[in-house]
């Protein structure tokens, strides 16, 4: 049974850093590809970043480029995702998934988070 856990999110004032995490479990083969994916209220899902099963391979969508960075714990267990230079635009519950064969417009994914609040306000 896979099974992901994101921690880490919570208040921050425009301009700060909060850094996520999510926890993963159950896999028997190993983790594999792993995306970032957010949705503000009323909105529909935003994917946010990728990294590749290899943990060097990554991308990022435009809204985020040079602010956010994922990364991969060394035991491949556990995906980051450091947000620095908040916006109140990036003010959304956040997700871990990994990659699979469920398509939306948004990406495709078979195992996600519980999700995380991420507030960016004054």
């Amino acid at each position: 049974e896979v099974r992901l856990v994101e921690s880490g999110g919570g208040l921050v004032q425009p301009g700060g850093s909060l850094r996520l995490s999510c926890a993963a479990s159950g896999f028997t083969f190993g983790i594999g590809d792993m995306s970032w994916v957010r949705q503000a209220p009323g909105k529909g899902p935003e994917w946010v970043s990728h990294i590749h099963s290899d943990g060097f391979s990554t991308s990022y969508a435009d809204s985020v480029k040079g602010r956010f960075t994922i990364s991969r714990g060394s035991a491949k267990n556990t995906v980051y995702l450091q947000m620095n230079s908040l916006k109140p635009d990036d003010t959304a519950v956040y997700y871990c998934a990994t990659e699979g064969t469920a398509c939306s417009a948004y990406g495709c994914y078979d195992t996600w988070g519980q999700g995380i609040q991420v507030t960016v306000s004054s």
